[in-house]
């Protein structure tokens, strides 16, 4: 498989490129400094030999492996990411490798005192004797979805450099802005060309998820009245406290930090505001349709009660969906799902088939017409300062593409 070494100096080189994008832009890509990582990743597509190898206006990217069979073999695409998160700074990358891990606390940050302990993770128990690469505690790592990359572009360079594995044609595809939920939006689904592909955007090692959230975003905006508080009896309303009163109406346990596996929940995530006016943004998640629309429902019957009860439209809600369910896309064809599984057997691994509580390009893509489950690619602790990969996770990963690559040519 790929060399150890040359993995960490691939991977490395990807996490030191600040690609953070920006959900307050209307470009594509949000962040001008995405398109640096973006051309170097088009040199190094064509250097380790793959053709058609294409960026367009918006910075995706697709390339592609020849088939080396005679029989047909149906087109399978892998498909990752190069932006990062904007909820955590990606500047100034300084990786960390820890040989051997010996399962104790690591020092992140002397000066600041930031640690990464099992204690608070406790996975990280896991990789006992494992290379880890972690960040300096100031910044995240970027391995959401840089690990993806590496791993696409390693298994790439080992089907080249190994022609006796026999494959059929294979695509893949890098994308701007995933992270702001846009990763899908400018993906040419047609020009992409396969009948399936996969996501390498998972995390430990052995996901493989078919089903995501139902999700939508809402912003609730309050309108109170301000006048001079000496003179206010009778005249001022006060918006933050009727946002007090939209929050608290809202089910307090329906929240990320209360629920787990297939519950949804809302998620307020930003508060601004003032007397006069106070803008809520929520986030609006639900494995179930039916839920989730009356999740959506909820937000819009609170704001008719609220504005019954001041006689007034004192508030507004404009609710804007994300993306749906892959579930139902995929379910249809589940062979892309068998051959995936049993990759990971043939890699020695033990697939654990989960629910996504998030999202992910796949979802958008399986909409679209290409039916994409996602598959680990080995990181933990995403967009934080605790966030690491365990090299050997990534090396794991190489594998499992080059079996799915295998086991497609050989099932047709």
């Amino acid at each position: 498989m790929i060399d150890k070494q040359h993995l960490i100096n691939r991977f490395i080189s990807y996490v030191t490129v600040d690609t953070e994008s920006d959900p307050e832009s209307n470009t594509t890509p949000s962040t001008m400094k995405q398109w640096d990582l973006a051309n170097a990743l088009v040199e190094e597509l064509k250097s380790i030999g793959m053709e058609e190898v294409t960026i367009d206006e918006h910075a995706y990217i697709m390339a592609t492996l020849p088939s080396n069979v005679d029989h047909e073999v149906p087109i399978i695409g892998f498909i990752s990411h190069f932006d990062t998160t904007p909820d955590f700074t990606g500047a100034n990358v300084k990786p960390q490798i820890v040989e051997n891990y010996n399962g104790k606390d690591i020092v992140l940050n002397k000066a600041q005192n930031i640690i990464l302990s099992p204690d608070d993770f406790e996975d990280l128990l896991l990789y006992k004797g494992k290379t880890l690469i972690t960040t300096d505690g100031t910044t995240l790592l970027g391995a959401d979805d840089k690990a993806g990359i590496a791993e696409i572009i390693s298994a790439m360079e080992y089907l080249i450099q190994h022609p006796e594995i026999k494959h059929g044609k294979i695509r893949v595809g890098f994308t701007p802005d995933e992270e702001i939920g846009r990763g899908a939006h400018k993906f040419d689904v047609e020009k992409f060309g396969a009948a399936w592909a996969y996501t390498m955007d998972g995390s430990q090692v052995g996901e493989l998820e078919y089903e995501n959230f139902n999700a939508a975003s809402a912003v609730v905006s309050i309108k109170g009245k301000i006048v001079h508080p000496g003179y206010a009896k009778g005249k001022m309303i006060n918006s933050m406290y009727i946002a007090t009163d939209f929050i608290n109406s809202l089910p307090r346990l329906e929240t990320p930090e209360h629920t787990e596996d297939r519950q949804g929940f809302f998620h307020l995530y930003s508060i601004k505001g003032g007397v006069d006016d106070t803008k809520l943004q929520y986030i609006i998640r639900d494995h179930d349709r039916e839920h989730f629309e009356a999740r959506k429902e909820m937000l819009l019957k609170l704001a008719d009660d609220i504005n019954e009860q001041y006689e007034r439209e004192a508030v507004s809600v404009e609710i804007k969906d994300q993306y749906f369910n892959m579930r139902e896309k995929i379910e249809p064809v589940m062979h892309v799902v068998d051959i995936a599984e049993a990759a990971m057997k043939k890699a020695g691994i033990t697939p654990l088939i989960k629910p996504i509580r998030g999202g992910t390009d796949g979802s958008q893509l399986s909409y679209m017409g290409l039916p994409c489950p996602n598959i680990f690619a080995g990181g933990h602790n995403f967009h934080g300062r605790y966030e690491y990969v365990p090299v050997e996770s990534m090396q794991k990963a190489i594998e499992v593409i080059v079996h799915i690559a295998q086991l497609t040519a050989e099932r047709t």
